[in-house]
């Protein structure tokens, strides 16, 4: 008997009772559990969707069948879940590079090329693990609560990036000077070089070099402060009004801006050298955010474009088809655990996700709003993704490492109150005050976040 880890193993069952699991088909996208090998030992996670078991069972091909030899953890108390009638998913909650191997980075340095860089970003998460089960979240379903802000003004910031150093910058939209928050949670302002009255910059990019690079929307300069905190400006090749939304970094190091109502892209090479290239599909207020997929490819997340829009890690600009489109639909998008893409929805009445096979798919919300419900998302330590409150919005909305979404009440809810959130490393995440008089965050399992490599990776580090 050996035990064996594979990737991307996830089975339907509808297997009922405390005894052993009768598998079934494998979940698209994904393979069966073959895979493990007969007679051999691997983890499992099964789950309704409402109970849940993770524990170590043994696979026989006779049959195809997971026998619960240990339960390691369970929603019935530790204990076997006793199933009901219904089916039911079960995986493995592993990465099969090896959980407890040492030296995991979750930099760039493989992403597109062979898969490394994301399966170690994968191994940094599960070690998030609390009694053998990933994401665990101790029992802490997330303290919500508000600090005092230096500086407040109406539309004052838009997005945020965490720095090497565990500040949390937010980017200056109508704010006439910038705004951080240390790692032990101190609230100060510096000043910028560039700023304007209204839609100067929109969300901000982690550099491979330290630099944070502010995208701009409508500011005719790009800006940015160094690792040492030095603030400078730097010139632009195409600026227009509400030009880019948004930035993400790419495999090679480039930054790339996400277009918004921009004609052409425009990217940041490591070096610092301003270009542009030409774009398949453009529109007015087109793509809001973007998100770095497993493959390198990096998906601009639709606003009011009608399909979607993404730049191979070989610099190949694509389209493809979208299952649902609107209006300011969605604005921002979050990687989940699991290598799918989550649009975090604005103005959608549904939400909208891609495989980490490519696949698109909507699923339902249980909180949506026509004037601009949520405005970015946060992939929390316990593997739950956040929307960030946004225009209109005034109740928290998350999925769940196992897709279930639930709602939850904030303690400050206003109009216009925050755009975009940011994931520190002690495990809180910070609401981005767009025009709230005060900070707000949720410290989520605080006492097993995820590692700092994991919070400044570029899988996570965007609007």
């Amino acid at each position: 008997m050996t035990f064996v880890l594979k990737n991307r193993v996830q089975v339907t069952t509808t297997t009922t009772g405390t005894g052993t699991l009768t598998l079934g088909a494998a979940v698209a996208g994904y393979q069966d559990f073959s895979g493990v090998g007969d007679g051999n030992q691997t983890y499992y996670t099964i789950t309704n969707n409402t109970d849940w078991e993770v524990g170590i069972g043994t696979y026989t091909s006779s049959g195809t069948t997971l026998s619960r030899d240990t339960i390691l953890a369970s929603s019935n108390s530790g204990a076997a879940v006793n199933w009901a009638a219904g089916s039911k998913v079960v995986y493995i909650p592993y990465p099969a590079e090896g959980v407890a191997a040492s030296n995991a980075t979750a930099d760039n340095s493989s992403i597109g090329t062979n898969g490394v860089a994301f399966d170690n970003f994968q191994k940094k998460l599960q070690n998030s693990v609390n009694a053998g089960v990933p994401f665990k979240n101790n029992n802490t379903a997330g303290i919500i609560s508000t600090y005092s802000l230096v500086y407040t003004t109406g539309n004052a910031y838009n997005g945020g990036v965490l720095a090497s150093n565990g500040d949390i910058h937010f980017v200056p939209n109508s704010a006439n000077s910038g705004q951080k928050i240390s790692s032990n949670d101190v609230v100060s302002t510096y000043s910028l070089v560039y700023t304007a009255t209204s839609s100067a910059y929109y969300g901000g990019v982690l550099a491979p070099n330290g630099d944070i690079h502010f995208v701009p929307l409508s500011a005719p300069v790009g800006q940015k402060i160094s690792a040492s905190g030095v603030v400078s400006t730097y010139s632009l090749v195409y600026t227009t009004t509400f030009a880019y939304i948004g930035g993400v970094l790419a495999p090679n190091g480039d930054i790339h801006f996400v277009p918004y109502s921009a004609r052409v892209g425009q990217k940041i090479s490591a070096a610092g050298v301003v270009s542009t290239y030409s774009l398949v599909y453009t529109v007015t207020n087109a793509y809001h955010g973007g998100v770095l997929a497993p493959n390198g490819d990096i998906y601009f997340v639709p606003a009011s474009a009608n399909r979607g829009q993404k730049i191979s890690s070989a610099g190949v600009v694509s389209t493809y088809s979208l299952v649902y489109t609107a209006t300011a639909a969605y604005s921002g998008g979050v990687l989940a655990p699991n290598g799918d893409i989550y649009f975090v929805p604005n103005r959608a009445n549904r939400g909208q996700k891609i495989s980490i096979s490519g696949v698109v798919s909507t699923y339902s919300l249980i909180y949506t709003n026509g004037s601009g419900a949520y405005w970015g998302g946060v992939l929390s330590p316990n593997g739950d993704i956040h929307f960030v409150i946004g225009f209109a919005g005034t109740i928290g909305q998350k999925v769940s490492y196992s897709g279930v979404v639930s709602t939850y009440s904030l303690v400050y809810t206003a109009s216009g109150t925050h755009n975009g959130g940011v994931l520190n490393s002690n495990g809180d995440i910070h609401f981005v005050p767009y025009a709230a008089a005060v900070g707000q965050k949720i410290s989520t399992c605080a006492a097993i976040p995820f590692p700092s490599d994991v919070c400044l990776s570029s899988y996570l580090n965007k609007y």
